[in-house]
């Protein structure tokens, strides 16, 4: 028996009548939950088929066959599917090796995939990825050198076979090439539907599908997949395709191969699907924050990576870039409060490698403001803006409270693409709340306070003053206000009017 012989296209079927027991109805599927897909990024080159081969009607205690007479590539994902009369998984490993005189070990490492019987006849599908230790593109049609897939059984087999293909384009790590899979089975007489139900396949990958049956009868390929190869003796029929079409496309599609057995007598099939992740150009960032310390901040921070992807972050919490170039990037971290300072470098520089998901940490402390001096107060009046849709402003706040009022004038009333009058004009008048008046660490003429209050025009709202500067005499150019009413948010440096910082001992 040559073990290296290639079968391309159907082989001489033998004119043999199987017997099978039971009921001849469809079995309705039994399919294996499906996996999800992996993440993947964008492709690179387009994954296929590279070189292939097969073997039936193979006896004893292993399963084998060789990619004569041309080597596959280093760096393939290599698909073996395994058939044999029996119900039960009989094999304890697949391995691969050179066709030397005695073998030589290779050691790449094939995960099972999926595993389906019916009618007594069995079949399983296994996977390597990134497969080494051979000479790539080696021709030898003397088969000396060839890299051969070997199913090593513990028991042994009457009859069985393999079908074995190397892919290029595959991604190169196990986890993230395997997409999703599927098998089911059933039997049938006349002709019978055989499919293993659908998986969704991402952009750039490839499906592989592969029926096995004891009718040995003509069958449809599934219309679209390019067939890789049919084989028979005179116990089974198989078939191996695969479909291309979402290895060139942007976006991934949902497949189910169907098969129409045209079976004569009773029979069974099974069939399985897998889907393979092409390899990534791309890789993701995980951002993390870790905020500790006094008077820690709620509303949170940004994350801005190379000055131009931003992301809300939480003050202990975690986002993701995806699809970010293989390169160095600059991840910066902003909108800490004044009280709050990165422990370590801000920005940070992080490298991102195809296929993978790196992670980088920024830790925030925080300290509680110094209490302003005894006595210390501030008021204000004046305008922020210039311009039509300009505010005007007056305050008097103590570590006691005190009084707000903020208008802001919109001649054109509601206007939702303008940051200062998408709620219109306004009249807020807000009361201090007791205890919330401080100072700014590193900021000794800056103060800061909150409370709430209520607009006519808009209802009732919480507001802080984030920060108010008495910078120098006069106020307009050189003292500073910033204002949060709720929703509503302003700053800048005053246009007209005064901010004064008062530390006096009485009132005046």
């Amino acid at each position: 028996m040559d073990k290296q012989r290639t079968l391309r296209g159907l082989s001489v079927l033998l004119g043999l009548v199987l017997v099978v027991d039971g009921c001849y109805e469809s079995v309705g599927p039994s399919r294996h939950a499906p996996k999800p897909g992996a993440d993947v990024t964008a492709p690179a080159d387009p994954i296929a088929l590279d070189q292939f081969n097969g073997s039936l009607a193979e006896s004893g205690m292993e399963l084998v066959k060789g990619f004569n007479p041309t080597n596959p590539q280093v760096g393939d994902a290599i698909i073996a599917t395994f058939f044999w009369v029996g119900t039960t998984n009989i094999i304890d490993s697949v391995t691969d090796f050179i066709t030397t005189s005695p073998r030589t070990p290779v050691g790449n490492k094939y995960h099972l995939v999926d595993f389906v019987t019916a009618g007594g006849l069995s079949m399983a599908t296994y996977v390597a990825t990134n497969v080494q230790g051979f000479e790539g593109g080696l021709f030898n049609p003397d088969g000396d050198k060839i890299l051969g897939v070997r199913a090593a059984l513990h028991v042994p087999v009457v009859d069985g076979g393999i079908l074995i293909s190397a892919w290029t384009g595959v991604a190169g790590d196990f986890a993230q090439a395997l997409g999703q899979h599927r098998s089911a089975m059933g039997s049938g007489v006349g002709p019978t539907i055989a499919h293993p139900g659908p998986i969704d396949v991402n952009a750039g990958a490839l499906a592989y599908g592969v029926t096995l049956s004891n009718g040995l009868v003509a069958l449809t390929t599934p219309s679209g997949w390019t067939n890789i190869a049919t084989q028979a003796d005179g116990v089974m029929k198989s078939d191996g395709e695969y479909d291309a079409e979402f290895t060139v496309q942007s976006n991934g599609g949902t497949v189910d191969p169907q098969w129409t057995w045209d079976f004569t007598v009773p029979s069974f099939w099974s069939a399985s699907v897998l889907a393979l992740n092409p390899t990534p150009t791309t890789g993701n960032l995980i951002v993390t924050t870790s905020t500790s310390g006094s008077d820690l901040p709620t509303d949170g921070y940004t994350v801005t990576v190379d000055e131009g992807q931003s992301q809300a972050i939480a003050t202990n919490g975690s986002v993701t870039f995806t699809a970010l170039t293989p390169a160095d990037h600059l991840v910066a971290l902003s909108g800490l409060p004044q009280n709050c300072a990165v422990s370590g470098d801000n920005p940070q520089t992080v490298t991102v490698t195809a296929g993978e998901t790196v992670t980088t940490t920024f830790v925030v402390l925080c300290s509680a403001p110094p209490p302003p001096p005894a006595n210390d107060f501030m008021t204000g009046g004046g305008k922020l803006g210039d311009g039509r849709e300009f505010a005007t402003f007056g305050f008097e706040a103590r570590p006691t409270g005190g009084k707000l009022e903020w208008v802001q004038h919109c001649p054109k009333g509601i206007n939702p693409t303008s940051p200062n009058c998408m709620f219109g004009k306004f009249t807020f008048h807000g009361t201090v709340t007791a205890g919330s008046y401080a100072a700014i660490a590193g900021s000794p003429n800056c103060r800061t306070w909150s409370g709430s209050g209520s607009a006519k025009e808009t209802g009732s709202h919480s507001f802080t003053i984030n920060m108010a500067c008495d910078n120098d005499t006069p106020g307009r150019g050189a003292d500073y206000i910033d204002i949060t009413i709720d929703g509503y948010h302003r700053a800048g440096y005053l246009t007209g009017g005064k901010i004064q910082l008062h530390k006096s001992k009485s009132k005046p």
